[in-house]
């Protein structure tokens, strides 16, 4: 049992479980009747996505110096009470539970999804191979 950290919208695992979407914006062009069946997310919580500004500061990341200042300032928004708490609650869970987290990024090293497993990590999450 535990959490996968996926890319949203490819096949799902077996035993995968509820697949939550931490993106900041749900699909384009795609009913939200078929975000499941298409393997983007069962639910959607936005709240564990980067807020629009640091979304732009990752996107323009060209360097480790700039990869490294969002990764900084992502921590400090997830470090925020409530956010933090769901981080609390998603690695307790994943003791007694298969969810997987996940984003649109094709590069996970460049991508918020990798901070947030560390963050889960960092909570003693179990993670599923």
């Amino acid at each position: 049992m535990g959490v996968r950290v996926v890319r949203l919208g490819t096949p799902r695992a077996d035993g995968e479980g509820t697949r939550i979407g931490t993106v900041r914006r749900p699909p384009r062009g795609v009913p939200r009747s078929e975000f499941a069946t298409q393997n983007w997310y069962d639910v959607w919580l936005p709240n564990l996505s980067p807020s629009a500004e640091l979304v732009k500061l990752a996107l323009a990341a060209e360097s480790e110096k700039d990869w490294s200042a969002f990764v900084r300032k992502f921590r400090a928004e997830m470090a925020e009470p409530e956010k933090s708490r769901v981080l609390d609650l998603l690695a307790a869970l994943s003791h007694g539970s298969n969810f997987s987290v996940g984003c649109y990024c094709e590069n996970e090293a460049r991508c918020h999804r990798s901070v947030l497993k560390a963050l889960l990590e960092e909570r003693g999450a179990n993670f599923d191979s």
